[in-house]
């Protein structure tokens, strides 16, 4: 087995609700501000398709994405006051997945645990 880096990975979808994708576009660099700030962020961007809005987000292991989570609480909040949670996937090395367990445990993510892959 190829070494596994300890990065975890992110990946929510959104359906704005009825209305609300232009507030929900105002709140984004919001998200993006207090991100940019994180040490342990490595990237972090929002794509749309559609009506589906998706954040494509990565950290250094589980320490960087709960540090993230505590950062845009607040953002979150309001973002899921105006959007449904379609699905979240969480990407990493199980080791990794296992520290996060508690904290997603209310957004039921899907769980992914790393396999195989190649670190540069």
């Amino acid at each position: 087995m190829n070494h596994i880096s300890n990065v975890v990975s992110l990946h929510p979808y959104f359906t704005p609700h009825f209305g609300k994708l232009e507030a929900l576009t105002k709140l984004m660099p919001q998200f993006v501000a207090r991100t940019q700030t994180e040490s342990g962020n490595l990237y972090y961007e929002f794509t749309f398709n559609g009506d589906k809005i998706f954040c494509r987000e990565g950290y250094v292991g589980a320490e960087g994405a709960l540090a993230h989570l505590a950062n845009v609480s607040d953002l979150l909040e309001q973002l899921l006051q105006n959007a449904s949670l379609d699905r979240l996937e969480i990407h990493g090395p199980q080791a990794e997945l296992d520290k996060l367990k508690n904290a997603f445990e209310g957004m039921h993510p899907i769980w992914f645990s790393s396999l195989v892959g190649v670190n540069r």
